[in-house]
């Protein structure tokens, strides 16, 4: 049963359709799993067991009946706390939400529904998506089921982050404790993730997914995508997750095309963006040698190389920690202590507000508020929101002039590998440097993955991030194949969290 857990998306579809396994066995296999693990990741925050079995009943009758099968018929996935799921715990792994089962379903959880998916929990996650470490979970923090090599050669015990805000869905995938996940990516909270646990990230072009029935953070930036095991699995995922909705109006109303047909095309004649500004001060000399790998990896595959520039990408990430706040302050207002979730009863009703909020929110929120609401409020709004927002206009016209001469762009996904717990939460800045180069794609609303490109000195996977021209997630996955291919797959040397 256990080598049930280990087997690709893409791997579980063909082994259901020729009937090698059904998927009560699939099912029963991952539950398992998660029962003897999670424990040790604390990777779910919610299992469904029962309701999992029923749908993988209902699969298994609609197989044996001859029914049609849907594309992902059978297959048990993980879900990011943040996507609205009727009548089961949707809370953003935040105290003020507590005990909110909502009575609708978002679109994209709906549309895996559709598809024949199976929810088998909800996956932890930073609170309100706002940290890259999955240490702001008020349900505690995700554990990397990867372990650092010491200076020995043995596994060191330290607690690795699994990055975030997603690391619930990036660990959970790494672990085996589902065939894939949802998550969703605001500044790298999916690519990061990926990179730091040895799994693809793919981040959605700004529109691609609809955003209805997420709890939102920053709603100009926030798009869902998948965490999986393979870029294959990126585009059996995406082609689910993704539709025109009329109930986002931000969600565009493009095809969407079966990504699985243009995987095994290469990439000859391409042409890879090279940014020199991505050529930081303090990367980590292996995060360059990486990178350097991909370019010949790409290069040796048939496309052609070009140093680009990408001139405002030293002023992307405190232009993003000044929308991002902004918006999150805006949004997070509704959560007030009288309709749903946490109530902490005052004297009067604005004691009501203080007190749910003061208890319900964690320190990360609380900053991240009082910075956005800070940067809304008259005299600064023009001094800072107003200015963030044109320097958002300029990164992405930097991105429109470069795909002028490029059809991809490829970097590191992060600075450095996975970090242990505590290792930077008490430095904002260290944290906040994280993303340094994933934010862009968000502030440009473009489409980006992380694909596992090796290991670190210490053992731990490294990411390259490939970015595309909007809506051309089909370049975006030629790519990431490439790289995947002569990179190969990554595991966990040792599979602690089952002993």
């Amino acid at each position: 049963m256990t080598e049930l857990t280990k087997l690709t998306l893409a791997k579980a579809r063909a082994g259901l359709a020729n009937g090698n396994f059904t998927s009560t066995e699939l099912t029963n296999a991952f539950l398992t799993a998660i029962e003897a693990g999670n424990g040790d990741l604390n990777a779910y925050v919610t299992v469904t067991g029962d309701a999992a079995l029923a749908r993988a009943k209902e699969s298994d009758d609609r197989i044996a009946k001859g029914d049609d099968v849907r594309p992902l018929e059978g297959l048990p996935l993980g879900i990011k706390d943040l996507f609205s799921t009727e009548g089961v715990h949707t809370q953003a792994c935040s105290h003020v939400l507590d005990g909110f089962k909502p009575r609708y379903e978002s679109t994209v959880t709906a549309n895996l529904r559709d598809a024949g998916a199976i929810m088998l929990g909800k996956l932890n996650m930073d609170e309100f998506a706002m940290g890259s470490s999955n240490e702001t979970s008020y349900y505690g923090p995700v554990v990397n089921p990867w372990q650092r090599t010491n200076d020995n050669g043995d596994l060191s015990n330290d607690k690795l982050v699994p990055g975030g805000s997603s690391g619930g869905s990036s660990a959970s995938v790494a672990a085996d404790l589902c065939l894939a996940a949802t998550a969703s990516d605001t500044g790298g909270s999916i690519r990061q993730p990926a990179a730091l646990t040895g799994t693809v990230g793919l981040k959605p072009t700004y529109g691609r997914c609809s955003r209805y029935g997420m709890v939102a953070f920053a709603s100009s930036l926030d798009q869902a995508g998948p965490i999986t095991k393979t870029v294959e699995d990126a585009g059996l995922m995406l082609a689910q997750m993704a539709s025109h909705d009329l109930k986002d109006s931000t969600s565009v109303d493009v095809p969407v095309p079966d990504y699985t047909k243009v995987l095994g095309q290469g990439i000859k004649g391409l042409r890879i963006g090279v940014p020199k500004e991505y050529r930081i001060d303090g990367m980590a000399d292996e995060t360059e040698k990486l990178w350097q790998q991909g370019i010949d990896w790409l290069k040796d595959a048939g496309a052609t190389i070009h140093e680009i520039s990408l001139p405002h990408t030293k002023y992307a990430l405190p232009a993003y920690y000044i929308v991002a706040p902004a918006e999150a302050s805006s949004n997070l207002a509704r959560y007030d202590g009288v309709r749903y979730g946490l109530r902490v009863p005052g004297e009067d009703l604005i004691e009501t507000y203080e007190k749910s909020r003061a208890a319900g929110f964690g320190r990360e929120v609380k900053k991240r508020v009082l910075v956005g609401t800070f940067v809304l409020s008259a005299g600064f709004y023009d001094a800072y929101y107003t200015k963030a927002q044109k320097v958002r206009t300029l990164i992405k016209q930097d991105f429109d002039k470069a795909w002028e001469n490029v059809d991809l762009v490829l970097t590191p996904t992060t600075p450095s590998p996975a970090f242990a717990q505590g290792e930077k939460s008490g430095d904002p800045i260290a944290m906040y440097l994280e993303d340094i180069f994933t934010v862009t794609v968000n502030m440009a609303g473009l489409p980006g993955i992380s694909v596992p490109g090796g290991l670190s000195a210490e053992g731990t996977p490294l990411g390259l991030q490939l970015i595309a021209k909007p809506f051309d997630e089909e370049t975006l996955l030629r790519g990431g194949e490439v790289i995947e291919k002569a990179a190969g797959r990554f595991t966990p040397a040792a599979r602690w969290w089952q002993s």
